[in-house]
């Protein structure tokens, strides 16, 4: 068995290596850590969990303990996703480095300029830094990237999903050729090989197991949940959640509950919260003074359940994670093996339950495709509660007693109702009889009189319907001429009089 002493690692990383309680490499760092010290790129292909921190922080203190950071120009850069695995990293780099004499900053969000501004211009060996930030820097004139020797990008399938690849593209830009880079992902999308193409120069290929795997000690578990009603399907899935919890009871010494939006995150948390759990929310909104809190209380078993989105999923080093809970079935399929592998790492049993929802299949069937199993289905733990057969139907039957319409209001001045109007208008005029026509006025003076009256009432219609067609209203309409009653004409010589 290969051993941390064959690997011609600086005597100085070996003490801090055998301190740290380590004797054995794990595969991903027997095959990188040689070819790494040798100068050459790096191309390392691995699920989370096996050791790929180690694979490049050894190589590059043994690199590094000779030689002198200048100002603003860091000798190595460790480009991260997240803030969290940023800090993970820097971590590494004290345990390991602690007998050798190197510097680092870290540079990440949320934090204050000035200190890192502070830390760059005494000059840094190792940089850590997330791609947002090292170019804040960059562009406000307080950083250089031409002294770089070593350049190592973590989690680049990470960096694929959160839109990091036209940052890391550019920095690559911003380096000198000459420099070495080390690459590690869990999977390889094309767009990321085609960076490895790009700008790594002959790199050594160290791909341990297959493509994005799930350790065997992790018991892969689904609930298939159809809410009741659409309205009600966060509160009742929040509800199976606990259930699922309460289920495992004793077994679960501290988790990680995962949703896919951060909005969710908050709910889910304050829900626990709620109901007498241990829980607090991280996702990427958070300020980073409240994550790093979060983190450190989950780490030192004050916090028992974290509520966390994807920021979570990569490079939380947290040993003894006895269950993980998807609370949302992830969009992309790798994102499932990152989310269960922060349990049952370091050989330690682990279990994964998901809740997955009728839209959330298809997204099942991807990773189960991924993993290339089929994950065991659970009953759901919530019982649906017996319906009261009378009452519950006749309360959710639909009304269907015929209710008489109400007619719309004319938006006319005049008082009738467009339905009635149209109706009107629909309706054949019946032709008179005989006896009617006969009884018509014929004589020129009434057929002038007709006419004044048809005139009259189209005004009074266009001052009343603001324009409305004549044609929406009745055939005839009576006039001011014959048929006037004698009261209205008493009136009109009252006003002529007055």
């Amino acid at each position: 068995m290969t051993k941390f002493t064959d690997l011609n690692l600086n005597p100085k990383v070996l003490k801090a290596i055998e301190e740290a309680g380590y004797e054995s490499p794990t595969p991903i760092q027997a095959g990188a850590i040689p070819a790494a010290l040798e100068g050459r790129d790096v191309l390392g292909i691995a699920q989370t969990g096996t050791g790929k921190t180690a694979s490049f922080t050894l190589p590059m203190i043994t690199r590094l303990a000779r030689g002198r950071a200048r100002a603003r120009m860091p000798r190595s850069l460790v480009l991260c996703p997240t803030r969290e695995l940023a800090a993970q990293v820097a971590e590494n780099f004290d345990t390991y480095a602690k007998h050798v004499k190197l510097t680092k900053a870290l540079l990440i969000g949320g934090v204050s300029f000035k200190e890192q501004d502070a830390a760059i211009d005494r000059g840094v060996d190792v940089l850590i830094a997330t791609p947002g930030r090292l170019l804040d820097h960059f562009e406000r004139g307080k950083l250089l990237l031409t002294g770089i020797e070593i350049m190592v990008v973590d989690e680049a399938d990470r960096m694929l999903d959160m839109g990091f690849i036209p940052d890391i593209e550019r920095i690559f830009s911003l380096t000198p050729f000459t420099r070495q880079t080390l690459f590690f992902s869990a999977t390889m999308a094309p767009e990321i090989e085609r960076i490895t193409n790009t700008f790594l120069s002959g790199p050594e290929r160290v791909e341990i197991a297959r493509q994005a795997t799930t350790s065997e000690t992790i018991e892969q578990a689904v609930v298939m949940f159809k809410a009741s009603r659409k309205d009600r399907e966060g509160s009742e899935k929040r509800r199976v959640l606990r259930e699922l919890i309460n289920q495992e009871g004793e077994a679960v010494k501290n988790a990680i509950i995962f949703c896919n939006r951060k909005t969710d995150v908050d709910i889910v948390a304050k829900s626990l919260k709620k109901y007498g759990y241990d829980a607090a929310p991280i996702h990427g909104d958070l300020d980073q003074s409240q994550r790093t809190k979060t983190l450190d209380g989950f780490r030192d078993g004050a916090l028992k359940i974290l509520v966390a989105s994807d920021v979570a999923a990569r490079g939380l080093d947290v040993p003894s994670v006895s269950h993980v809970f998807n609370f949302d079935v992830p969009g992309h399929a790798e994102d499932y093996v990152h989310r269960i592998g922060r349990t049952g790492r370091a050989g330690r049993d682990g279990k994964a339950i998901t809740i997955c929802t009728p839209r959330d299949e298809k997204a099942l069937d991807a990773v189960e495709g991924l993993v290339q199993k089929q994950i065991n289905r659970l009953d759901n733990p919530v019982k649906p509660a017996p319906r009261k057969a009378a009452a519950k139907d006749a309360a959710d039957a639909p009304e269907t007693t015929d209710k008489p319409k109400p007619s719309r209001r004319s938006r006319s001045r005049g008082g009738n109702s467009e339905a009635a109007a149209e109706a009107q208008t629909a309706a054949p005029t019946p032709a008179p009889a005989p006896e009617q026509a006969a009884e018509q006025p014929t004589t020129k003076a009434a057929n002038k009189s007709d006419r004044a009256d048809k005139q009259d009432s189209q005004k009074s219609g266009k001052s009343r319907g603001r324009g409305r067609k004549d044609d929406r209203r009745d055939d005839k309409v009576v006039g001011m001429g014959d048929h006037m009653p004698s009261f209205i004409a008493l009136s009109f010589d009252e006003r002529r009089a007055s």
